[in-house]
């Protein structure tokens, strides 16, 4: 017989307490959670059903959060991980957790969150589109330099995920290796001080990608992504398509077989004369680039379309969209709305403004696994329009 957990009758968790809990789910960003009597505890790097004790560091009002200090049972989705920074460095989140069920926490959170935040239907939300290479895969790195007084040392790596120091790292398990090779040679010559931030890239091929815009980080799924909002786009129908945050014009280009005119904005001057570059080496005509921001000239852009059969591609920063530009969304009623996104919460959050009074549904969501081994998750969220 399994062991009864050691809860006691009406606890009163303080800071340093050892616990023992039992695991039977994962949180969005990660952390399992368990309890102890009324308390929900948080501890990262455990699996669900997993028996564990662990050390408690933060006491709330009515939540904690601990660190594990010994496995009693554990589930046989764990595994080891590859990265011998995993658990200091805090990029990763996942690598003790088997790739399917990774899979399948990170569609059961972003359903949970669809419903709790816009109230939708689980069933809204589809299977998350795996990753064929779950390591090795990103094209893009932020690191940083950080004086270690202690050590007397340069540390050179990622922030902490426990607090904000930078862990020293000589690679990243799930880097590209051509990005590891320029982690190294940057290690071999490191920055005078710390306090600055370097970006290691591998450019992506045939685009113009300027060095501080933005482009996804994750070659071997981008075309999944590019096929998850091509399938829709073809669906709906529609013929014009206007594509706020543009970037470079990805997505705008790589859809331009499927309309008959296109208009792109961004507010990145370097990011928009690339999508322009981008557009004439194309040799791509029915479309144009503009710079300006976008939430700001959604309303002028669409009043020049015909809402009927106009697609509206959202791909906003993790902020999301400014309620004003989703109001003007509402009000001028394009056919179809695509909005990509790699926060879940904030793209249920602006779904449930833009469905508000029954103008638009919510027909599915498809994530992507453009991350794999931590948090994150791409989504690309189908909107269309109700007919009154």
């Amino acid at each position: 017989m399994n062991e009864p957990p050691s809860v006691p009758s009406s606890p009163a968790l303080r800071v340093g307490d050892r616990v023992t809990i039992d695991i039977h789910d994962l949180a969005f960003g990660g952390e399992g959670v368990g309890r102890v009597g009324d308390f929900v505890v948080f501890v990262p790097f455990v699996c669900p059903g997993e028996r564990i004790e662990a050390k408690v560091t933060e006491v709330k009002k009515h939540f904690a959060r601990g660190t594990l200090v010994h496995l009693r049972t554990t589930a046989p989705e764990r595994v080891e991980p590859r990265c011998e920074y995993f658990g200091e460095c805090g990029g990763c989140q996942y690598q003790h957790l088997d790739y399917t069920a990774q899979l399948h926490w990170k569609r059961k959170q972003i359903a949970d969150l669809f419903q709790r935040v816009g109230g939708f239907e689980s069933a809204v939300v589809r299977e998350v589109v795996p990753c064929p290479k779950p390591y090795g895969y990103r094209n893009r790195i932020l690191v940083r330099s950080q004086w270690n007084a202690p050590a007397k040392k340069l540390n050179l790596g990622f922030v902490r995920g426990d607090c904000g120091l930078v862990c020293d790292v000589e690679s990243c398990a799930i880097a590209e290796p051509g990005v590891n090779v320029a982690l190294h040679e940057w290690r071999q010559h490191p920055p005078p001080k710390g306090g600055l931030k370097t970006v290691l890239r591998i450019p992506p091929e045939d685009w113009v990608v300027p060095e501080h815009s933005f482009f996804q980080n994750n070659f071997f799924v981008l075309p999944d992504l590019l096929a998850a909002v091509r399938q829709r786009l073809r669906d709906a129908g529609a013929r014009h398509l206007l594509d706020a945050y543009c970037g470079v014009g990805y997505f705008s280009l790589s859809l331009a077989d499927e309309i008959d005119s296109f208009v792109g904005v961004e507010l990145d001057g370097p990011a928009i004369r690339a999508a322009q570059e981008n557009q004439r080496r194309r040799g791509v005509t029915h479309g144009e680039f503009i710079a300006g921001d976008a939430d700001a000239l959604l309303p002028s852009l669409l009043t020049k379309l015909d809402p009927t059969c106009t697609a509206v591609l959202l791909d906003p920063p993790r902020v999301g969209c400014r309620p004003t530009a989703l109001e003007a969304l509402r009000e001028i009623g394009p056919a179809q709305i695509l909005y990509v996104s790699c926060h879940p919460a904030t793209l249920a959050r602006d779904a449930k403004r833009l469905c508000a009074d029954g103008r638009y549904r919510l027909a599915e969501v498809q994530p992507v696994d453009l991350f794999p081994q931590t948090q994150h998750v791409e989504c690309v969220a189908d909107l269309r329009l109700n007919s009154k």
